[in-house]
């Protein structure tokens, strides 16, 4: 848990410190692409407190659904029709699942520990 703490504030900073930008076209297939990572990110969290995590799950999920969003979203692009609405609401209704399931876990831990 150490190490994920560390590299979320190395993230943090490095985002913060290196000066990166990206043109106002590729907008929306960065947000679709963050959607889809944070998804995946709150998931493997969700997995870990399951006892059910696993490296190789982890990194296709992280891979598969970010290259998906941002394939719906190219496509959607193309045809005139906005298909990262679907990436939107799928990534977002999981991430809240996720969430929710976490807040729960941590809720029920805090208060069978207060119990004792």
């Amino acid at each position: 848990m150490i190490l994920i703490m560390l590299g979320l504030v190395l993230g943090v900073l490095v985002g913060y410190f290196v000066p990166f930008t990206y043109p106002a076209d590729y907008t929306l297939y960065v947000s679709v692409a963050i959607l889809a990572i944070m998804d995946t990110i709150f998931g493997a969290v969700r997995s870990i407190f399951e006892q059910k995590f696993e490296n190789l799950i982890f990194v296709t999920g992280f891979l598969g659904n970010t290259f998906i969003a941002v394939l719906l979203t190219y496509i959607g692009e193309k045809l005139g029709v906005p298909l990262y609405n679907v990436a939107i609401l799928v990534f977002g209704m999981r991430v809240f699942n996720n969430f929710s399931y976490i807040r729960r876990y941590v809720v029920e831990s805090i208060t069978k520990k207060n119990d004792r």
